[in-house]
């Protein structure tokens, strides 16, 4: 049964005057020395296919292709992450095996696709987000 009682609290009710000697000393510095080695431990080809993950889930959000998906439409910053993943995948081209840009290609393509649907005025073909490092784009 839920109620009220007399007896005090199990937990101290915190000072609020003491609230930030108590959060400084709660929160520690992160220890960028192991960050550093853990990031070095990770293979570049991991870190180009994150990012490029990273890019095309927030390309998708954008166009409208989530759950909620016109509450986040914005073809403006759909175009910007689509150009950036299609900029990286060139890029890293040399660096990433077929066997990891084939599907990073394929969702690049996807995106181009839904953004020229998406778009009321479509850009000319060659025109699109990332088509300068693609070419033109068609359904």
């Amino acid at each position: 049964m839920w109620g009220m009682s007399d007896t005090s609290p199990a937990a101290p009710i915190p000072d609020p005057s003491a609230a930030p000697a108590a959060s400084a000393s709660a929160t520690q510095s992160p220890d960028f020395d192991a960050m550093t080695r853990d990031i070095a431990d990770v293979p570049a080809v991991e870190v180009i296919t994150t990012v490029a993950v990273h890019l095309m889930s927030a390309a998708a959000v954008n166009l409208g292709l989530a759950e909620e998906g016109e509450a986040h439409k914005d073809l403006d910053e759909a175009r910007k992450l689509i150009q950036a993943l299609a900029g990286l995948l060139d890029a890293s081209a040399t660096e990433v095996s077929s066997f990891h840009a084939a599907p990073l290609r394929d969702g690049l393509k996807s995106l181009q696709l839904a953004f020229r649907e998406a778009s009321v005025v479509p850009d000319e073909p060659g025109q699109g987000p990332g088509e300068k490092y693609t070419g033109p784009v068609f359904g």
